[in-house]
């Protein structure tokens, strides 16, 4: 596994692959200010160790890929812009919106020579791949979205400790210890309560970020990239996919409200919540969810039989 760089317009993903590359492709998206390897390497060689060709990358903003370095966020203030947003009011004057980002996507799969794949977000990757969905029907064999909202009016807000953890970013300055010292304190707050990591491990992989790729920068412009798309709900109603909504009931950031409205407005998605599961992605659930993730796969293949498939929540 090394990585590589796919040129897409003006922009250069970093990309890595898992598995054999004649096998059913998967896409992982990550969410905000997230590098691919939140996609932590041994849940990807597990996913991949079930016959899938794996595919991470840093979004446009973050990691190794492309920075808009001098480009402004655009939006106008972040507390009121954010207001006006959660109330069903898009954002104008963005650098960019999600729309923009599931293109690079898809241009990530162009440079790849792949045709379809299953997609699979987590948090705002989970609305990129809405939006792809909808825009790029042919080329999503399923579509899986987890942790993450479609930003419909008026869903009830983040928990306001969980939001302020993410917002507020180490001071200008700060020392490499004192942003690992806070990524860490940001994990234990929107993570999954029944399923902490250890402060070791913590600690370890939030090393592994920093030194790989510290760019608070990008965070503002990739949360504006959300506001200026608004809601996503008539990407929603567009999809045909077969769709899975997986989501924590002990996620205080995107609240499972936000999953419930995803599994309402795409037709026939199914929703799963896990107990215990914040707004991460612990190790302790790694065979759970990869089992969700093959299940849905599934439902792309003609033969399979719905009668056993599990029934939509709502």
């Amino acid at each position: 596994m090394t990585a590589s760089t796919a040129k897409i317009g003006d922009i250069e993903l970093c990309y890595e692959e898992f598995g054999n590359p004649a096998d059913p492709s998967v896409l992982l998206i990550m969410g905000i200010g997230a590098q691919m390897v939140f996609w932590r390497p041994e849940f990807c060689q597990q996913l991949a160790d079930q016959g899938y060709r794996v595919i991470r990358f840093d979004n446009r903003d973050c990691g190794l890929s492309t920075k808009l370095d001098g480009v402004r966020a655009g939006g106008g203030s972040l507390l009121p812009s954010m207001a006006k947003f959660l109330a069903g009011v898009k954002i104008t004057g963005t650098a960019y919106t999600l729309v923009d980002m599931a293109g690079d996507a898809a241009g990530l799969l162009d440079h790849l020579g792949i045709e379809q794949a299953h997609i699979v977000g987590a948090s705002m990757g989970g609305m990129i791949a809405q939006v792809f969905a909808a825009e790029h029907p042919e080329r999503t064999a399923t579509v899986t979205i987890i942790m993450s909202s479609n930003n419909q009016p008026f869903l009830p807000p983040p928990g306001p400790r969980q939001l302020m953890a993410l917002l507020k970013p180490p001071p200008v300055g700060a020392t490499r210890e004192q942003v690992i010292a806070n990524s860490v304190q940001v994990g234990r707050i929107i993570g999954s309560p029944k399923f902490r990591q250890s402060e070791s491990k913590s600690y370890l992989h939030a090393a592994e970020y920093y030194d790989r790729s510290y760019y608070p920068k990008g965070f503002s412009r990739q949360f504006a990239a959300i506001m200026g798309t608004g809601s996503l709900v008539p990407f929603d109603n567009r999809i045909t996919a077969p769709a899975l909504v997986l989501h924590g009931r002990a996620d205080k950031l995107m609240r499972p409200s936000g999953a419930r409205a995803i599994a309402r407005a795409i037709p026939g998605a199914r929703l799963a919540l896990i107990d215990g599961m914040g707004h991460d992605l612990p190790e302790p659930l790694w065979s759970r969810i990869i089992t969700k993730l093959t299940e849905t796969f599934a439902r792309s293949e003609p033969a399979e039989d719905e009668s056993e498939s599990e029934a939509a929540g709502r």
